[in-house]
Parts: C-alpha cells; structure tokens; sequence
C-alpha cells in the first residue's frame, strides 16, 4: 500500500513537532519566522522529504506552532479529564496539528482528517492513542460544526 503525499506530509509534520515538543520540554522556544522556515527546510533534507510533499507539512507545522496556544486550549477544554502536560508528547502533538488543518483547510473533511490521525496514531502512538484521538478530535468536530452558519 502506497501513501498518500498528503498522508506522508503529515508523518512529516508530526515528527517536526515532536521534535520541537521535546525542545520546549527543555527550556527551548519553538523557533519562529526565518528560523522556523530554516528548521523545517534542514529536516526536508536531511531525510530527503519528497518535494511533492514539503509545501502541505511546513503549512501545517508553522500554522500549528502559531496558533498553539489556542489550540491547547480548545484541547483541555473538550478532553476535559486530561492535562495537556499529561498527554503523551505524540498524542498531543496529533491533535494539535488535526485541529489546525480541520480549522484552515476547508477543502479536508473533517472526517478525512480524523481518519488520518487515527492512522498515525495507530502508527506512532500507543495501543489507547487511535481512541483517544478520536475521540478528542470528534468532540473538537462538534464543536466546529457546531459554530458553523447553517
């Protein structure tokens, strides 16, 4: 089975912010602006990220680390027995970087976007992460479809 560029853009992202995730946990700010295009473009190379893919994972990871804080916040709010400091680093990271593409790319069902993060949860999480981000994101879905005019 071969994957999509889209689904490899978003293996990509995902490990981008891992790793910033982790620095963070360090004392280290995410770099932002030049220095984050500059992060992004290093990781592209050193693990010669296909070009078709590159443009859909640099928006997803700087859309995700801008709007963090408000991502973080729709997160405690609707997983509301969890702590984002809880949450293991790639679960958190996951639903971060779903709710921003489910909240900026209006082309991507939600549903599509959901059915993605449970693949990389099932990829990259634990045996509870693919439940676990359904069911956040979901509850997050909801929530959009909620505020949406009818």
């Amino acid at each position: 089975m071969s994957t999509s560029p889209r689904h490899r853009a978003r293996e990509i992202a995902l490990q981008i912010l891992y790793r910033f995730d982790l620095g963070q946990a360090g004392g280290q700010a995410a770099p932002t602006g030049p220095a984050l295009a500059k992060e992004i473009e290093a990781h592209f190379e050193h693990f010669e990220a296909p070009e078709n893919v590159r443009a859909f994972a640099a928006e997803l990871v700087a859309g995700t680390l801008h709007d963090q804080a408000k991502i973080d916040a729709t997160i405690e709010k609707v997983a509301s027995n969890w702590k984002l400091a809880r949450m293991a680093v790639i679960d958190r990271n996951l639903l971060r970087m779903a709710i921003y593409e489910m909240g900026h790319f209006p082309d991507v069902p939600a549903s599509v976007t959901i059915d993605e993060a449970i693949e990389l949860a099932k990829q990259f999480g634990n045996a509870e992460t693919p439940a676990f981000v359904n069911g956040v994101l979901d509850a997050v879905r909801q929530a959009l479809a909620a505020t949406q005019p009818a």
